[in-house]
């Protein structure tokens, strides 16, 4: 059996203050709180997601804040960098917006494009480059239009601690195509638009430390659940030990770590984030998991109140 992922569904990472996340990721770069949940296996956490106006796979970026844990070493078994796609033309006005906040930042140039490299305020690696795929970003926020907008990620830069075997697991497994090398990296594709590029560094990575400032795992895109029990069957055949179906309400899920030592997620396109409460509403309230409603009262308690600013 063959398959193919159209791409990147998400990714998640481990932040520190709630509010300093979502100053930055919605403040800053524009981006939107589309759901305001807990982590299911920690739900005294926040699991706040980001992504364009409608919360659309291959643009959400998701954290848990956790106040007072210990920062984070990136390092082989990790995504080291992640990146966004921003419309052609745009590269001077991320660089004045950067600036305007005070984050420090620099460019570097990769396979002939020319990236724009800087920390969100937690220590996770970020950068922004011009892509032509991928539709313009519906989203008016401050100084930011739809012009200029974040339309999703462009992709990542995975840190391997066994790069050969990350390569093999992204072509025999996930279905990418290599398109390109350039000194110690190699550019693989998937079939999407956009979220789809990943650049490997060929080099051994020594393992990094998980906490504040590190990605957790990137989760890549199944079309609905069948496609995702197909998944399943396919990453077993492959010599993987992937996990049952898991529902994460938002979508379903399978997870299985790489011989890099890598986090996989695969997951479902639907049911989306406008299932539990409106399309104009996505983010504003706390919405949580059937089995914790009991608790609610209890969880909301114990959660520190954040909210989306302007900071223009």
């Amino acid at each position: 059996m063959s398959k193919k992922t159209s791409g990147i569904h998400h990714i998640t990472a481990i932040v520190g203050h709630p509010q300093e996340n979502t100053d930055f990721y919605a403040g800053i770069l524009g981006l939107r709180l589309i759901k305001k949940t807990v982590n299911f296996d920690d739900p005294g956490t926040y699991h706040l997601y980001f992504g364009n106006q409608g919360g659309e796979p291959g643009t959400i970026i998701t954290f848990f804040p956790w106040i007072g844990a210990y920062q984070g070493e990136i390092g082989g078994g990790q995504v080291g960098v992640t990146t966004y796609a921003i419309p052609e033309g745009t590269f001077h006005f991320w660089q004045k917006r950067l600036e305007k906040f005070n984050i420090s930042a620099e460019t570097a140039t990769r396979f002939g494009e020319t990236f724009l490299r800087f920390k969100d305020p937690h220590g996770l690696q970020l950068e922004l480059v011009e892509r032509q795929g991928g539709k313009l970003n519906d989203r008016t926020f401050g100084d930011i239009t739809p012009e200029v907008a974040i339309k999703g990620f462009g992709g990542a830069v995975l840190y391997s601690t066994d790069f050969e075997q990350t390569n093999a697991t992204l072509v025999d497994t996930m279905g990418l195509e290599k398109v390109a090398v350039e000194g110690d990296l190699i550019r693989y594709q998937s079939t999407g638009y956009l979220a789809n590029i990943i650049d490997i560094r060929q080099t051994n990575m020594a393992r990094g430390r998980m906490g504040v400032g590190t990605v957790h795992h990137i989760a890549w895109r199944a079309n609905d659940d069948q496609d995702l029990i197909a998944w399943q069957n396919h990453v077993d055949q492959n010599g993987h030990q992937v996990t049952e179906v898991k529902d994460r309400n938002y979508f379903n899920a399978i997870y299985f770590r790489e011989p890099g030592e890598i986090l996989y997620e695969i997951a479902t396109d639907p049911p989306g984030f406008a299932h539990d409460e409106s399309y104009e509403t996505m983010g504003e309230a706390i919405k949580l998991p059937a089995q914790y409603e009991e608790q609610r009262e209890k969880l909301t308690e114990s959660l520190i109140p954040i909210e989306v600013r302007e900071l223009d």
